[in-house]
C-alpha cells in the first residue's frame, strides 16, 4: 500500500512540475504527418502552420498563404481532429461558435522557406 502511494505521489509531482512551455513543445505525430502532407501542396511563399491555445486546448492552424483567392485555413486539435476552417469565400472567423481572434498565439511550427 505504501509503495502504491509513493508511486502515485511521484506521478502527481511529475505532472505538476511540467510547465506550459514543455506542453507547447510537443507536436503530436499525427500533426507532423499532416505537416508533411501540407508541405507538398503549400505553393504560397507565406504558407505556414501556427500553434495556438484556443478554448483551453492546443490547436494547429494550417495556413495555405495569400497567393490564391478564398483559401481556407484548417484548424486541428492535438488528436488531429479538424475543428473547422477559417477564411474562405465567406471569410469565416469562428470555430465552435467562438471568434478565433480569442486564440492565443504560441509559435509558428512550420513555414515555407521559398
Amino acid at each position: 500500500m505504501l509503495k502504491q502511494l509513493l508511486i502515485l505521489s511521484f506521478i502527481s509531482l511529475a505532472l505538476i512540475s511540467c510547465n506550459k512551455e514543455e506542453i507547447h513543445n510537443v507536436i503530436p505525430r499525427c500533426i507532423n504527418n499532416l505537416i508533411t502532407e501540407f508541405k507538398k501542396s503549400a505553393s504560397c511563399n507565406d504558407s505556414k502552420v501556427d500553434q495556438y491555445i484556443f478554448q483551453n486546448q492546443v490547436v494547429f492552424v494550417f495556413k495555405p498563404g495569400s497567393c490564391g483567392a478564398d483559401m481556407q485555413s484548417e484548424v486541428f486539435d492535438m488528436n488531429c481532429a479538424i475543428l473547422g476552417s477559417l477564411g474562405g469565400i465567406t471569410g469565416n472567423t469562428e470555430i465552435n461558435k467562438e471568434d478565433f481572434a480569442n486564440a492565443q498565439f504560441i509559435k509558428t511550427v512550420w513555414e515555407n522557406n521559398y
